[in-house]
């Protein structure tokens, strides 16, 4: 009995020191997201209710930054709510629930507004009090997550009176004990706010830590229709997290290097040639150009050149050689989910949830070639950027001040041009999926504006009214729900990867899956989130510098 005594006493020794070390690196990731101010981007789609006398649902959009000051906090760089008034952000004491009542429409209706501060407090289980005294924990069973072997336990407040704890499910890594994934809501609802379920995933940057990345949300808001009567509405959404890491600090660094490993003087003798007129206005068109790219990099909107740009730029390509064009072009990636494409300059910018929903090369192809169609006939590019201070703005009034869609005359003559582009390229015969993209946005659109919206470039919805696309949904095939193989769009998420310290971005690699129903094709549609998580390797000098500075957790 001694014996046995001593060894479950062993035991439970060994279960206080995991959890002490659960609660101590979980302690070590909210050090490291208060000393970072990542973007937050927030996406929910709703569905009709079925006592609503309407068929479509609606959607919401917010884009901001995370501050974690004892609490989190939300700096928004845009707003978007169909609900009037708009979201007013407050700072009572605690958590903030995901949703608030926005005041009454009218005599009948109640309508609700979104908190996009609520969906950023779910990167965390608590950030006040996470530790043992205010959670029990019970095991549930070891499990993979991609190739991180996790334990899974059920996590329950203490007291079940208070608002604001959570009640769920957490994976933690079996390495350093860090929390991988988290799955459940926090505790209590009210008439005057709610909390909803979600679904918060991480991924390893560094050694020993785990930053969030992505989390999915899908519930039900209670509201009261036109009729007075109260119905239920269900909504699915995501939130993404990046740009953790800051270009200023890398910038600094790159000075720092320069300066180290500099060998003198460099004396350039080779005979400069006096610069024209017309190579100065160029020389001011790229200086706007490059002003601007760089700001929006900065800021963590645009990813650094990487291996989508590649992709990009070799179907930018086939356009030019096919067409004999003598012109230079580049591919950029917009970060953001809603789809919408711009030119500045020479540079074609076009957004994540775009490069996601399209469902071939063909389709890839025809968004391309309408922004190389304005570089092609030389639309003029906003030069008052070449003046530096322009720029020089603070990051929450960017989107604000950065507007590059263009004229209706200007899109009507791309829109040609684009024409005699695509019938140039090897592209020509493979554009019935693309005219099949287009019906599918054009039936989509009014029920997801905020998706299609542009928050600097163009809507797709100006293309649509050109003759040139009249034209190419006409020819396209009929939408048949009924046929699996038929894809007109794809789901948001479905090709870009996302590295969410430095914004890297990739092409996910996935299996094809057979589809069984029409509902699985689920076209622009918000989808349930399962990251293939694995580690990094030991050795990445650069993330484990950045994350070893006075301040920071070695």
């Amino acid at each position: 009995m001694p014996a046995a005594e001593e060894k479950a006493a062993e035991a439970n020794s060994a279960v206080d020191r995991l959890l002490d070390r659960v609660i101590a690196a979980e302690q070590r990731m909210m050090k490291i997201l208060s000393e970072r101010n990542p973007i937050v981007e927030t996406y929910i789609q709703e569905e009709a209710s079925a006592s609503s006398s309407s068929k479509e649902g609606r959607d919401h959009y917010f884009l901001g930054r995370m501050v974690l000051i004892n609490s989190i906090n939300y700096v928004s760089f845009v707003k978007r709510s169909i609900e009037a008034p708009v979201v007013v952000e407050s700072k009572p004491k605690g958590r903030l629930p995901f949703f608030k009542k926005a005041g009454p429409a009218t005599e009948a209706q109640e309508p609700v507004a979104f908190l996009p501060v609520g969906f950023a407090q779910m990167a965390l289980i608590d950030s006040k009090s996470f530790d043992r005294k205010s959670y029990k924990f019970d095991f549930v069973r070891r499990e993979f997550l991609g190739d991180v072997r996790c334990l899974v336990f059920d996590v329950a407040p203490v007291a079940q009176d208070q608002a604001g704890k959570f009640l769920g499910r957490i994976w933690v890594e079996d390495q350093d004990a860090c929390v991988v994934r988290l799955n459940g809501t926090y505790t209590l609802r009210s008439e005057d706010g709610v909390y909803f379920h979600f679904d918060s995933w991480r991924v390893n940057t560094a050694p020993g830590v785990w930053i969030p990345a992505v989390i999915y949300v899908e519930d039900t808001v209670s509201q009261k229709d036109g009729t007075g009567s109260r119905s239920a509405s269900r909504f699915k959404g995501q939130t993404r997290i990046w740009s953790y890491d800051s270009q200023s600090k890398r910038k600094l660094e790159e000075l720092t290097s320069m300066l180290v490993e500099s060998e003198g003087q460099v004396n350039d003798n080779e005979a400069k040639q006096e610069v024209s007129p017309l190579e100065g206005q160029r020389r001011w068109e790229r200086e706007a150009e490059t002003n601007v790219i760089e700001r929006l990099e900065k800021i963590g909107l645009i990813a650094p050149r990487g291996e989508v740009d590649k992709i990009l730029n070799t179907v930018v390509n086939n356009l030019i050689v096919t067409n004999e064009l003598d012109i230079e072009a580049q591919c950029r990636l917009l970060l953001t989910t809603p789809l919408e494409t711009f030119t500045i300059g020479h540079t074609l910018t076009i957004s994540r949830g775009l490069v996601d929903v399209l469902p071939d090369e063909a389709s890839l192809a025809l968004v391309l070639a309408m922004e190389l169609a304005h570089i092609a006939l030389a639309h003029p590019t906003r030069t008052e950027y070449s003046f530096n201070d322009r720029t020089m703005v603070e990051d929450e009034t960017v989107l604000d001040q950065f507007r590059f869609s263009r004229t209706p005359e200007e899109v009507a003559s791309a829109m040609k041009k684009a024409t005699v582009l695509l019938a140039n390229s090897p592209y020509k015969d493979k554009l019935g999926g693309a005219g099949l993209f287009l019906k599918a946005l054009q039936q989509k659109s009014p029920s997801l504006p905020r998706l299609i919206q542009a928050t600097l470039g163009n809507d797709l919805t100006m293309y649509l009214k050109t003759p040139e696309f009249m034209d190419l949904l006409a020819k396209a095939p009929l939408i048949e729900d009924s046929k699996l193989e038929q894809v007109a769009a794809l789901p948001l998420g479905s090709r870009v990867k996302l590295e969410p310290w430095a914004n890297h971005s990739y092409l996910m690699k996935t299996r094809s899956i057979a589809l069984l129903s029409a509902r699985e094709k689920m076209p622009f549609e918000v989808a349930p989130v399962n990251l293939k998580l694995s580690r990094l390797p030991a050795t990445n000098p650069s993330k484990t510098a950045a994350l070893s500075e006075p301040g920071s957790p070695k």
